[in-house]
């Protein structure tokens, strides 16, 4: 799968952008047929801590697939956003697999 990280207004580091193409590789073990994975790493102006936002989108024959998450960090982020994905790259199988 080829995958697409865009740091909206800052720069991610290496560390950052490994972290986030390995865990989207894991999503292959569950369904082989994904196109391409483009993130997208924000900043939001919240007053609060929880202002990183991890959007990740899925291309798969048929549609795509999209979650964003928000969170203290952005590898808090991207693991709850894979994990939904996760979810939903299943449940998109079993419908392709029951037509």
């Amino acid at each position: 799968m080829k995958v697409k990280i865009h740091s909206i207004h800052f720069d991610a580091d290496e560390k950052l952008e490994s972290f986030i193409g390995k865990r989207l590789d894991k999503l292959d073990q569950y369904f082989d047929n994904i196109i391409e994975g483009e993130v997208f790493l924000k900043l939001d102006n919240a007053d609060n801590n929880e202002n990183k936002i991890t959007e990740i989108k899925l291309l798969v024959p048929g549609g795509d697939l999209f979650v964003k998450k928000q969170c203290r960090s952005f590898e808090e982020a991207t693991d709850l956003a894979i994990e939904a994905l996760r979810r939903q790259v299943k449940k998109y199988k079993e419908k392709k697999r029951q037509v």
